[in-house]
């Protein structure tokens, strides 16, 4: 029996459904670390506050989208601009064999990192030996 973590990165990200908000949707940078016992998901998400980030585990499928209020008022003269606001998205393809009620979701200095503990079934074992 395999202990690895079978993670699907989708090749085209797109918004699924209606945006509910007009302007762009980010897709985020993404690293995931797996451990003997857990799935480390660090993800970039500038300009995003606790309270506007979703996150939701279902059937396997880890899905962040974090909204981004705008800076400034509406009507701001800009002499140059090129950061752009707007929400992030990204989904996975992550699978079962995680224990969503021990999940744990941080969020600092623009980083998300969620930890995803496994289950006891994908957790190795070590197998004392006797002697004797």
């Amino acid at each position: 029996m395999s202990t690895t973590t079978q993670v699907t990165k989708r090749e085209q990200e797109t918004v699924r459904g209606e945006p509910v908000r007009a302007g762009r949707t980010y897709i985020p940078p993404v690293d995931i670390i797996e451990t003997d016992d857990k799935l480390i998901l660090l993800a970039d998400l500038p300009g995003v506050k606790a309270e506007d980030l979703d996150i939701t585990y279902e059937r396997g499928e880890l899905t962040i989208h974090g909204k981004v209020q705008p800076r400034q008022e509406p009507g701001t003269q800009f002499l140059l601009r090129e950061y752009g606001i707007g929400d992030f998205y990204r989904s996975f393809q992550i699978g079962e064999g995680l224990d969503p009620a021990r999940f744990e979701a941080q969020l600092k200095d623009g980083v998300l990192t969620l930890t995803m503990p496994k289950t006891a079934e994908l957790t190795p074992r070590k197998i004392a030996v006797k002697t004797g």
